[in-house]
């Protein structure tokens, strides 16, 4: 391995000149559950990390507009602790919660998780039902970006050179809004998920819901919003019918491939089953808020 740089800044724009100005491969480092297994594997040999953790910024959640922002390098650890983002998005938080042992969740981040761009993220799916909106800074200024248009293939992000994501916005929600995320996987824990399915809903006082959000996880080369399976929850009280109609439609967008966790027929069918039981759990929650 190339002898490598270690630098740590403690500002938005220090971090943003470094990476910018950076010869070779740069690599920003927000929890490094992800780039320090890659480094150790020689699958990576940057010229240059730049830890983000000493950024105040990146390491804050704070209230914005009825929502919270949370800084991309603030823990899992630390998310689930925040009594005011769980109340708010559940299943957001619940999403973050799986990733990796009680020892990885004290350093794993939510922008570390999304900007790995793994199509199997737990966090990604349940922050895109959120409409989660990510901050980037870069060397052109700051611009607001959608949750799902960060990564564009595995491995790969949207982010041109010296860009970082600072923090992701989890917006505000109506009364009677509920959402949740569910993943299956080979083993009891610690494992990279066959399938995740997030969900977000609204209902109105009658019970039938006025709106939804449903992405899948891991059966296509990116986490996706599936809008035909939002569109199949809209006008109904979340009937048997509409359920199914649900499930179809989650299965139909999946675009999945074999592995040694699961087929593609299996990942298929799983698909249509996590995201009627997120969907049910969203609906629970949106009844009680």
């Amino acid at each position: 391995m190339n002898d490598m740089r270690y630098e740590a800044p403690d500002t938005i724009d220090g971090a943003v000149a470094l990476l910018a100005g950076g010869r070779g491969e740069v690599r920003a480092l927000a929890g490094g559950t992800d780039l320090l297994v890659q480094l150790r594997a020689e699958m990576i040999a940057p010229e240059l990390v730049v830890d983000l953790k000493r950024i105040p910024e990146l390491r804050s959640i704070a209230a914005e507009d009825g929502g919270f922002r949370v800084g991309a390098a603030v823990s899992g650890a630390e998310l689930g602790e925040h009594p005011g983002v769980k109340a708010l998005w559940p299943g957001v938080v619940e999403a973050v919660e799986l990733i990796g042992s009680t020892q990885i969740q004290g350093r794993a981040s939510l922008g570390g998780n999304l900007c790995n761009a793994s199509p199997a993220a737990d966090s990604v799916p349940a922050m895109i039902a959120a409409r989660a909106v990510a901050r980037v800074a870069g060397p052109a200024g700051t611009r607001e970006v959608p949750v799902e248009e960060i990564a564009i293939g595995p491995g790969k992000t949207s982010l041109a050179k010296g860009e970082i994501v600072v923090s992701v916005l989890l917006p505000a929600r109506p009364a009677r809004s509920g959402d949740a995320y569910l993943r299956f996987i080979p083993r009891t824990e610690m494992d990279i998920a066959v399938v995740g399915a997030g969900v977000s809903l609204t209902l109105d006082e009658s019970g039938v819901c006025s709106a939804a959000r449903v992405a899948l996880g891991a059966v296509a080369a990116l986490a996706m919003l599936v809008p035909e399976a939002a569109a199949a929850l809209v006008g109904t009280t979340l009937d048997e019918a509409a359920l199914e109609r649900l499930a179809a439609a989650a299965s139909g967008a999946c675009r999945p491939i074999d592995d040694k966790r699961g087929t593609k027929e299996y990942r298929i069918k799983v698909a249509g089953v996590l995201a009627r039981r997120a969907a049910l759990i969203a609906a629970e929650r949106a009844g009680r808020s």
